[in-house]
């Protein structure tokens, strides 16, 4: 047997290795490649201690093996990695909320990875409007005026406030006083925009008298917010956005409507019948609206406004735009998520979010049952179940979609088997019920499936 002390002195060295043609010539950031090839070392190290290594592979062996080590810690090592969502929950917030159109993102890539036409006219040959083409489309889709696009709904909402409100009170009803994810509260936004908060009603009613009674000479605007993260049920009364409308027009306060999860088209078939349609609050009368780009949209995030040239002229020329406005990426997917909107068959094809809404239980049974027979035929254990998939993303409280899901059967313990799928190089995210593992097939896309059988079939085995 060779040596230990030996062994450990043909060890080569990392500056000698980083010099080899297989790492010169491989892609990977230099530093990247170098840990790697530290980390086999290492274990070459530890194994000649440990007396399970009786020779030092040659430079070129030990230079792929590092390489090979450093493209799996890339895939591996990042913060923000794709993952299978099995969950059920169409925007899961935290996993990104809406997935892009496979067409925005396209056009993002050439966005990000280019110069682009932000702030350029090209018949003109000098500056224009950065957001013009989303403009277009906007007013095409709802019928607005005028828009502007911001980072987010809550930055919407601050701009629309501090814009037209500052030093004023706004009326608000109390049972519209919502929390939003991360803890941020409608009062407080209301108070950094300079202005005073005058709660209207009750928790669970409200009237337009009560609106109208609290109107004063320092009202400036009246505010509507939709209860998209919860609702209230039993005893209730509120106050639509056309009565508003109405009370607004009388007294000339501006009537605001944030409607949270941003319908450009009637969702009401899918089972979502509570969800404002932007197009509609304009219609009855609303003088702005706000919602959110990552959505029922189904776009990045962001924050869009709609509503009169009058009251966008004013929030274009605040301060607080310059800090808010978005940038090319943002643009560029969502005009070019909105360019499909022009045509509603399209729209249920391309884009995710209202693909995964649109399907039918059978088309989801019939997926289902594919992936089941494809694991199953490859030595897995699985079954299908029925379930139900949800919005999620604070879009429609308490509504639950019918879908069906794969059950993923093992001797391990349901957690073990979402920890092993959590570890994959792509991880796949399930949800445990009734101590059973699920993926529910309307949050998985098609192209994935080979993947996910064999994975499931490598746990389940």
């Amino acid at each position: 047997m060779t040596d230990k002390k030996d062994l450990l002195k043909k060890i080569p060295q990392v500056d000698k290795l980083m010099q080899n043609k297989f790492i010169t010539d491989c892609g990977v950031y230099r530093h990247e490649v170098a840990e790697a090839v530290r980390i086999k070392l290492e274990k070459l190290r530890e194994g000649i201690k440990a007396g399970t290594v009786e020779f030092i592979p040659d430079e070129d062996e030990i230079a792929k093996n590092a390489v090979e080590l450093a493209v799996e810690r890339v895939k591996t090592d990042k913060d923000v990695r794709r993952v299978i969502n099995g969950t059920g929950v169409i925007l899961h917030s935290n996993l990104g909320r809406a997935c892009l159109s496979k067409a925005a993102a396209e056009t993002v890539v050439e966005a990000a990875s280019s110069y682009c036409t932000l702030e350029y006219d090209l018949e003109k040959g000098e500056r224009g409007n950065r957001t013009a083409g989303v403009e277009k489309y906007l007013s095409d889709i709802t019928g607005t005026e005028s828009s502007l696009i911001v980072n987010n709904n809550a930055a919407a909402v601050l701009l629309i406030l501090s814009a037209i409100a500052s030093d004023g009170n706004v009326l608000v009803s109390r049972g519209e006083l919502v929390e939003i994810g991360g803890g941020f509260r409608v009062p407080d936004i209301i108070s950094l925009c300079g202005c005073e908060l005058r709660e209207v009603g009750t928790t669970n009613k409200t009237r337009i008298t009560d609106f109208e009674t609290a109107i004063d000479k320092s009202t400036k605007a009246i505010l509507k917010v939709h209860s998209s993260n919860f609702k209230i049920v039993g005893f209730t009364e509120s106050v639509s956005i056309g009565e508003l409308a109405s009370l607004g027009k009388k007294h000339r306060i501006p009537v605001i409507e944030d409607i949270g999860s941003g319908a450009l088209i009637d969702v009401k078939r899918y089972g979502l019948k509570n969800e404002p349609l932007a197009k509609e609050s304009l219609r009855d009368g609303a003088d702005i609206v706000s919602f959110s780009g990552d959505k029922l949209l189904g776009g990045l995030q962001c924050g869009i406004i709609l509503g009169s040239e009058k009251y966008i002229s004013a929030m274009r020329k605040h301060p607080l735009y310059r800090a808010f406005r978005v940038d090319k990426i943002t643009i560029a997917a969502l005009e070019a998520t909105l360019r499909v909107y022009g045509d509603f068959q399209v729209a249920e094809r391309d884009i995710p979010v209202i693909s995964m809404l649109s399907m039918s239980l059978d088309s989801l049974r019939l997926r289902a049952e594919k992936l089941c027979n494809e694991i199953n035929n490859n030595g897995g254990e699985v079954k299908v179940i029925k379930t139900k998939s949800v919005a999620g993303g604070g879009a429609v409280p308490g509504l639950e979609l019918e879908s069906y899901a794969i059950s993923i059967s093992s001797k391990e313990s349901t957690d073990k088997l979402g920890q092993k799928l959590r570890f994959l190089p792509v991880p796949i995210i399930g949800r445990i019920e009734e101590n059973r593992l699920l993926l529910d097939v309307r949050t998985m896309f098609e192209d994935d499936f080979n993947y996910i059988i064999k994975a499931v079939v490598e746990i389940s085995g």
